[in-house]
């Protein structure tokens, strides 16, 4: 069973209220860098956009960390800030009609009409296909079953009701389906055989 987020974290915020902020950002670094850009590529769906998107996060975490007042957890203010530093570059990316919108579609179109991964290699299929879902559901499912957050907590970092995310987990969950169903990859004793 898994520590609720506080738990986790409880060494990170004494090290804060210690006022060791370098030590504690050091170790929420080595705790969530990964994490961070998972959501970032959820969000985004371009690697490098996700990465610059990380960067910057990290850096408004640092620059905010002294205000940390502990009335959420250390995860869920880390994935909001992150969130909203995403939400923030989909919005400029609308706004300017970037370039990299228009190679975005074309890797994506690429994607699409490419060979499926090998029969053996399930994982790497599945992650394929949720990065294919639109980006509510791609980074509703992130966070639900990669990230392992609860529903509660994935509603607080999107910022949506607890029934929206449901609801996209269940959407997500379909198309995901539907796409196997395509490759013929949907029968239950595929993903059960062993490796």
């Amino acid at each position: 069973m898994q520590q609720p987020a506080a738990e986790r974290d409880r060494e990170i915020v004494e090290l804060l209220a210690g006022g060791r902020r370098e030590a504690a950002f050091g170790l929420l670094v080595e705790r969530y860098e990964v994490k961070v850009y998972r959501l970032c590529c959820a969000l985004l769906g371009v690697a490098a956009d996700a990465d610059d998107a990380a960067q910057e996060s990290l850096v408004r975490v640092w620059k905010a960390l002294a205000g940390f007042d502990g009335r959420a957890s250390l995860s869920t203010w880390i994935y909001t800030i992150t969130r909203n530093r995403c939400l923030s570059s989909l919005e400029r990316r609308r706004e300017h009609g970037s370039l990299s919108d228009e190679a975005t579609a074309l890797e994506a179109d690429a994607q699409r009409h490419a060979p499926a991964p090998e029969a053996g290699d399930h994982l790497a299929l599945l992650r394929e296909l949720v990065d294919g879902l639109p980006q509510k559901y791609r980074s509703t499912l992130t966070l639900f079953y990669y990230e392992d957050r609860s529903v509660a907590e994935v509603a607080q970092m999107q910022g949506v009701p607890e029934g929206t995310v449901k609801t996209n987990l269940f959407r997500a969950r379909a198309l995901v389906l539907e796409q196997l169903r395509k490759l013929g990859l949907d029968r239950t004793e595929l993903w059960l055989e062993e490796s």
